[in-house]
């Protein structure tokens, strides 16, 4: 099943291991992000892991993903656990979820996808997935930015895992609206006023606002890299004197990034 950003994919496929490890040998179900990258690189299969991923990229002429020190730590958890379990699962009994897991570790997206693995090594491993519909598709998915990766031995066996997001920026509030002031004013909108306590209630509601404008817009948005274009749409019918931009807390989004906007009118 394709999912779309603000939700997540998980990749396994079936083999059957030895007969003296009772579990898949390679693990692909696909169940109904910026975090920024660490500059501390991977070592040992980790590394080439991640190399072999970046090297399948390439090969298409896909941008590169960026290691993200979250995502490693989130993968490390599962992939410890999954050496415990001796059963390669996505998420085990009381373990939460893909998603809570990478942003409990410090991740910020809009997107999330998982693979994971047990096998003789990391080439074993990297091929395997490579060979399978689900897994290639993480490896190579253009939407994809950044990727964490944790390989952890156990007996012999190799347990993998690589959680990949599209990862987004980590803004406070005041950034947020001087962000949204900056795209204003290079549209030719200004003044703008931050920080206004009216645009900061007139966010945190649904319908309605708080003091006077002439008109407003909401909007809510994965990454604060541009304007919606049914904003800008709008901004061309709007003819006002001054602007207050506030950002809000959004609702409904655990676990993923949204930004929450509202501009007053004046």
């Amino acid at each position: 099943m394709s999912v779309k950003a603000r939700a997540f994919r998980l990749a396994t496929i079936v083999t059957l291991a030895i007969a003296l490890l009772p579990f898949c040998l390679v693990a692909q179900n696909r169940p109904p992000n910026a975090s920024r990258s660490s500059s501390v690189p991977p070592s040992g299969p980790e590394k080439e892991l991640f190399d072999s991923v970046n090297r399948e990229r390439a090969a298409e002429d896909l941008p590169l993903l960026q290691w993200d020190s979250a995502l490693a730590a989130a993968a490390h958890k599962h992939t410890i656990r999954m050496a415990q379990e001796r059963l390669v699962e996505h998420q085990y009994s009381g373990e939460d979820s893909l998603r809570d897991r990478a942003a409990s570790a410090g991740a910020h997206f809009s997107m999330v996808a998982e693979n994971i693995a047990v096998g003789q090594d990391a080439e074993a491993i990297h091929m395997a997935w490579m060979h399978s519909p689900g897994h290639r598709g993480n490896i190579l998915d253009p939407q994809l930015t950044a990727i964490g990766i944790a390989a952890v031995s156990r007996r012999g066996y190799m347990f993998a895992t690589q959680d990949f997001s599209h990862a987004v920026e980590a803004l406070t509030l005041d950034e947020q609206e001087k962000r949204v002031a900056g795209m204003l004013a290079a549209g030719g909108f200004k003044p703008v006023v931050t920080g206004s306590e009216d645009a900061r209630k007139t966010c945190a509601v649904e319908e309605g606002y708080s003091g006077k404008p002439t008109n407003l817009i909401r909007f809510e948005v994965p990454e604060l890299t541009k304007l919606p274009d049914n904003v800008v749409t709008r901004l061309g019918a709007i003819h006002a004197r001054s602007a207050a931009v506030g950002a809000c807390t959004a609702k409904d989004a655990p676990g993923f990034t949204r930004y929450r906007v509202a501009i007053l009118f004046f």
